[in-house]
């Protein structure tokens, strides 16, 4: 058989094992959640969300501790340097791309000079190794880490919307305890009118001991609530310094505030919807992909690899005449694994189970978010029937009480009935501002299901960010 013959033959076989072994090579695929098609949510509002919901609310108060807690905040800011961390792994992968360069260069002084006349006392060098990425291992290791880059940035967002979330909720707290503070003060000045009226009628033979022994009780009750109050309004002030990244010790004083009016409720759209705008969904969906492409690198370990080294060297014993002449080596490698004892196969059974692990994460991970959506709606929906109650029994509870203090002071009840209805009235004030403040946090709670990334000054400021989210 001639041999041009031979060598058209020998090409064509190795281009068509070339192109099977490439065919068989992993796509991407597109990755969906293993659950359901979800339906609607449970209700519907007609108001967009703001991409900076706090916003809604139109408290400056609490714009202005947002803004302050997202640039300050130092969990927040140990999140964003876990994102350069990984940037830096991304940069550090792309270099696989390019060939490895290095220069070398050494000198010695061989004794005694005719014993070693033959011997290289000086010599430099530059070589080159470059790793052909026939299969597209390298690629995939790449994205691989690219994916994983991704994964730390919208971990970065989820973070920043957690701060939001919990300085909004910390605020409408603060709140709360300063209006019930205020509250308990007027009621420890009310009760102590009533003790001095009581005491003036027991002057008179109109009431009994034991009536002015419960006033002071109830008295003495609502003094400890005040303390109470006290104690929680430092606390939670504390808890907003930190948030704000500053020592509780030097907060500066915040301003009394009341509650804003709770916004409508605002669109949820489909339930779908919420894998395309919360970062926590797309973080998980990113760590499926960063599998998927580890698992792609595993099974091209199986294929031959292919590189290219590249040396060009000087010698000489005289240093002067070093660069006269240049020795040059280029070589070619095929390496190819034949018997590993099945460890390349077990890397690739592996590779597919933690992908396939993560997929299930992402499933979990976007059922939870649905039940977060659905869990605020009907909260919110009920907590305002239950606002509703509460103003129906405190308007009667006055009411009640009015009454019972005029046939008290007509001598026609008893001042047990009198005070029974004053401590259910100061009770269900009290209960009315927890109301309101918790349907405000369950609104927080709804808007940080709903809502999806926003842009902070340190994304603003970096270029990649804009590459990563693409």
């Amino acid at each position: 058989m001639p041999i041009p013959f031979l060598r058209s033959f020998t090409k064509i076989a190795f281009l068509a094992m070339l192109m099977i072994i490439i065919s068989c090579a992993p796509k991407m695929q597109e990755v969906e959640a293993p659950i359901q098609d979800p339906k609607s949510f449970a209700a519907e509002g007609s108001v967009g969300i703001q991409e900076k919901w706090w916003t809604s609310f139109e408290d400056p108060i609490l714009n202005r501790l947002i803004d302050t807690a997202l640039t300050s905040n130092l969990e927040l800011a140990g999140s964003w340097e876990q994102f350069q961390a990984s940037i830096a792994s991304v940069k550090s992968q792309r270099s696989f791309l390019f060939p490895d360069i290095q220069a070398e260069a050494r000198t010695g002084i061989s004794r005694p000079e005719p014993d070693f006349a033959g011997g290289e006392n000086s010599r430099v060098g530059v070589s080159a190794a470059y790793e052909i990425d026939l299969w597209g291992r390298i690629r995939s290791g790449i994205e691989a880490e690219e994916f994983r880059a991704q994964a730390n940035y919208f971990d970065y967002q989820a973070a920043a919307m957690t701060i939001s979330a919990e300085t909004a909720i910390n605020w409408y707290r603060l709140v709360s305890a300063q209006k019930e503070l205020a509250l308990i003060e007027e009621q420890v000045q009310t009760n102590e009118n009533i003790l001095k009226l009581i005491r003036a009628r027991y002057a008179s033979g109109q009431i009994r001991a034991v009536d002015i022994l419960r006033q002071e009780n109830l008295l003495e009750s609502t003094r400890n609530q005040q303390i109470t109050f006290e104690t929680q309004v430092q606390l939670i002030e504390n808890q907003l310094a930190v948030l704000l990244g500053t020592p509780p010790q030097n907060l500066a004083e915040i301003p009394v505030a009341g509650f804003p009016e709770l916004p409508k409720l605002p669109e949820t759209g489909l339930p779908l919807e919420l894998t395309r705008r919360r970062p926590d969904l797309k973080r998980a969906y990113s760590l499926v992909l960063a599998a998927d492409r580890d698992m792609a690198v595993a099974i091209r370990n199986k294929y031959p690899s292919i590189s290219l080294d590249l040396s060009a060297q000087a010698r000489s014993n005289d240093f002067n005449a070093l660069f006269k002449d240049w020795a040059y080596t280029l070589a070619g490698n095929i390496v190819a694994p034949l018997i590993y004892g099945g460890r390349l196969n077990a890397e690739v059974d592996r590779t597919e189970a933690l992908k396939n692990q993560r997929l299930y994460e992402y499933g979990q991970t976007v059922l939870i978010a649905f039940r977060e959506v659905e869990d605020a709606i009907i909260r919110e929906l009920k907590q305002k029937e239950r606002i509703t109650n509460l103003e129906k029994q405190l308007d009667l509870s006055a009411k009640t009480n009015k009454q019972l203090k005029l046939s008290f002071l007509n001598g026609l009840t008893d001042y047990l009935d009198v005070l029974l209805a004053l401590g259910q009235e100061q009770q269900l004030q009290r209960d009315l501002i927890n109301a309101e403040q918790q349907l405000l946090e369950i609104r927080i709670g709804l808007y940080r299901a709903l809502a999806g990334s926003f842009e902070t000054e340190r994304e603003v400021e970096m270029e990649e960010v804009k590459y990563l989210e693409e």
